[in-house]
């Protein structure tokens, strides 16, 4: 027999969490949910820049190559923690909803079964092709040897990312933003010793160079993933990772939301290399040079967005899964304010005082004057791209990702498109910076459009079966 889903006074009071996410007031539940997701992505975003500074001791030819690794790094990192990811949070969080106890104990070995997959296929394919794709993106001679011996290390450990943050996704589906969160902004703290130890040699370490920047990546998704694993397996997690065989209903559940959602971060990271090569080509050194460095900013929104986003799947997924409908939509349009508002801010400053940010990273005349010319344009639209990324992630909760993807390829077509077919009509680069304003604000506005109107309402989940 069939049944509907249950309302949050059938809920167990075992699950506090779960009662939070279907009760609580909204602005508070997702401040609270979503500061540890802010300072787990700020976390990683400093790593990063650590680990270049200590690269670049090592010489030029050793940071450009590292250069065109990152790119395919962050790919990776998008597609297992946001993407796949999102799927992943999202199946749990309408499991939990629905009170499908069956659903909810079949899902992380299910996750963790498909990350793996993924990560060993990418594994295989990039270990086999890295050099002529770091080739096809600039390295040659030194730079070339150097992206492929950093490169080799990192492409052999991928499953152990994807699986960290299979593990990462499923706990974050159940509500818990503070594990994921402590473990990986601890996993980042033990890189910034753990690098310089490895690419320069300390005491019983080699020295292992370029590789040895690799190498601490790998110590860190490794630990990360025993932590965040033992945690599924201890009990302590709604969603218990168990041994057990694999059926299609659950990995269909993840791959509905989680497969789709890849598509954003390949239309992201295409329109950044395609509008970056337009503007090398049209406004030469110079401009390329500022509105890479002046386009770096738009990094600092990513946590903004993830921060809020993250939540935002497991809050809708299981709003949705529980039949309360317009509790999700509100969930999403108040997240998504605000997302606006904080990005907003960051947007509105960069726009007054581009220079701040941009002699952090050179002093050449053309660069600053390139680049501010970018930040006074787009600056004041990164709020809609912040709330169109934060709702994006609202969306896959939802399972419902028909717009937001189809607001990633209008960007796409408007910025890369138009703006391309301006520029070869002989238009300035801040009438081609228009276009990727409009674009921003197009993205955002698009996104939040589909969520007031009611779309997630025309096509409600089918009742589950009731189970035992």
């Amino acid at each position: 027999m069939t049944m509907n889903p249950p309302s949050p006074a059938a809920l167990p009071a075992a699950n506090p969490r779960l009662r939070t996410m279907l009760e609580a007031p909204i602005v508070p539940t997702l401040a609270r949910m979503g500061w540890p997701n802010m300072l787990m992505m700020l976390a990683q975003a400093s790593t990063g820049l650590i680990e270049t500074w200590f690269l670049a001791r090592l010489g030029t030819d050793v940071l450009a190559g590292v250069a065109v690794v990152t790119p395919v790094l962050m790919l990776m990192q998008n597609m297992s923690q946001g993407a796949m990811g999102g799927g992943i949070s999202s199946a749990v969080a309408r499991a939990l909803g629905a009170g499908n106890a069956t659903e909810v104990g079949q899902l992380a070995r299910h996750a963790l079964a498909i990350n793996l997959l993924i990560g060993m296929v990418f594994s295989l394919v990039l270990l086999v092709g890295m050099r002529p794709l770091f080739a096809l993106l600039g390295a040659h001679g030194a730079a070339l040897d150097a992206a492929c011996a950093y490169g080799r290390v990192l492409f052999a450990g991928l499953p152990l990312m994807w699986a960290m943050n299979a593990f990462a996704s499923v706990i974050r589906g159940t509500g818990n933003m503070s594990m994921p969160g402590m473990v990986i902004c601890s996993g980042a703290a033990l890189l910034i010793p753990l690098s310089p130890a490895l690419i320069f040699g300390l005491g019983p370490l080699p020295r292992l160079g370029v590789a040895g920047g690799a190498w601490a990546l790998l110590v860190y998704y490794a630990v990360g993933t025993m932590v965040l694993g033992w945690y599924c397996l201890s009990g302590r997690c709604a969603a218990r990772l168990s041994a057990g065989p694999l059926h299609w209903a659950p990995m269909r559940s993840i791959l509905t939301v989680g497969a789709l959602a890849c598509l954003n971060p390949i239309l992201t990271n295409t329109l950044i290399g395609v509008t970056t090569a337009q503007v090398g080509h049209y406004g030469g050194t110079a401009a390329l040079a500022g509105y890479a460095t002046a386009a770096r900013l738009e990094y600092l929104l990513i946590p903004i967005a993830f921060g809020l986003g993250a939540p935002m799947v497991a809050l809708v997924g299981a709003n949705i899964g529980a039949g309360q409908d317009l509790r999700a939509r509100r969930i999403a349009i108040t997240g998504g304010c605000m997302a606006f508002a904080l990005a907003e801010i960051v947007g509105l400053a960069a726009a007054i005082w581009p220079q701040a940010w941009l002699r952090l990273f050179g002093a050449d005349a053309h660069l600053i004057e390139a680049g501010s010319q970018y930040l006074h344009v787009v600056g004041p639209f990164y709020g809609f791209f912040a709330m169109g990324f934060s709702l994006y992630f609202a969306c896959q909760g939802a399972n419902r990702l028909r717009w937001p993807l189809t607001a990633g390829v209008l960007r796409f077509l408007l910025f890369a498109g138009c703006g391309s077919a301006a520029l070869a009509l002989s238009a300035s680069m801040t009438q081609y910076f228009a276009f990727g304003a409009l674009g921003m604000m197009v993205y955002g506005g698009c996104i939040l459009w589909s969520i007031a109107s009611g779309d997630w309402d025309r096509a409600k989940p089918r009742p589950r079966q009731a189970t035992a």
